[in-house]
């Protein structure tokens, strides 16, 4: 009796992130290559309870490793938090004789992915998210795309700041992890970098600002990660750059840089992480193996038992920071 040709599921799920499609092409290039057939699953795990998915074959993913995005859609879905919404997946993993899962996405993402593993369906999470925030990751698929859509943007807009004498306040996204804005400032040059990890107070800032201007420079970049002037006291970085100019003299602008920092073409580094990571997820699922997570640690791809990686703990880049710090002046 020959055996049966085994069936894993990809889907991406929550905030897109450049490079998804990269993991994508990995895991079903791979799996193809193993004679394992493989259903793409559309907008997440919605489209897994639908069901919504697609059989993939080589075509299916040409011409998507430079593109951002995800080719399979994402979306949010509250029903699968739900004991009921869990088990209807479970179903129709097995109505669709869908063997394993690959989940690309954040955390939130594992967690669903570790209670369909804990019910039978074996899945193994990718980290796809822009804000690095997936701890047991030292880099997660889509940040350094952002860090350098967010360096070139704000290298324009330093060419205003600097035919103005201007100060531009550009707010970047990381809620819970300032890790875009501190690689960010780093790269641009940042006089100031405000991060959800670190303190800052007004008066520091503006006192850097004119410590600055006394040793002749005339315009400045501050890097601010969103939700961080709340902190501060403040409602927003529009009014910390009037309260900047109002201080300081310095002619104060904000910018907030939003949603175009998920989109564009993924780095090469960030092409290659997600390969890797593709196909290592392939690997564990054709051994039967699931509920783990695949991430780069100490430029390794290793795995780790979701659970695990859910409790580690984000260590914060202080040298990187003290770095950043004493530099920009």
């Amino acid at each position: 009796m020959e055996n049966k040709q085994l069936t894993i599921g990809v889907l991406t799920s929550g905030g897109d992130a450049p490079g998804m499609n990269a993991a994508i092409r990995a895991v079903v290039r791979t799996a193809l290559n193993r004679n394992i057939r493989v259903l793409g699953i559309r907008r997440g795990y919605s489209g897994l309870l639908q069901p919504d998915m697609i059989e993939m074959n080589l075509r299916s993913v040409s011409d998507t490793l430079h593109r951002g995005g995800t080719i399979l859609y994402t979306a949010r879905c509250p029903e699968f938090k739900q004991e009921e919404g869990m088990q209807r997946a479970r179903q129709i993993c097995r109505e669709m004789g869908i063997d394993g899962l690959v989940v690309i996405g954040g955390d939130g993402s594992f967690r669903g992915a570790r209670d369909l593993s804990l019910r039978g369906v074996p899945c193994i999470g990718i980290p796809g998210t822009i804000d690095n925030d997936i701890a047991s990751s030292d880099y997660t698929v889509g940040f350094d795309t952002a860090v350098n859509t967010v360096m070139d943007m704000v290298d324009k807009l330093r060419d205003t700041s600097q035919s103005h004498d201007r100060c531009s306040v550009v707010e970047v996204m990381g809620r819970r992890c300032g890790d875009i804005a501190l690689h960010a400032g780093v790269a641009c040059g940042a006089v100031a970098i405000l991060l959800p990890e670190m303190p800052f107070s007004v008066d520091g800032i503006v006192e850097k600002m004119r410590r600055t201007l006394r040793t002749g420079k005339k315009h400045f970049i501050i890097i601010v990660a969103e939700g961080v002037m709340k902190n501060g006291g403040l409602p927003d970085v529009h009014t910390f750059a009037a309260e900047l100019e109002r201080r300081t003299g310095v002619e104060s602008r904000a910018t907030v840089l939003g949603h175009v920092q998920r989109g564009g073409a993924p780095t090469a580094r960030e092409r290659v992480l997600a390969s890797e990571m593709g196909y290592r997820a392939v690997e564990l699922l054709e051994q039967g193996i699931g509920n783990r997570v695949v991430v780069n640690h100490n430029d390794r791809i290793v795995d780790y038992d979701i659970l695990e990686a859910l409790n580690m703990q984000k260590q914060f880049n202080h040298r990187l920071y003290e770095i950043a710090d004493a530099i920009s002046i």
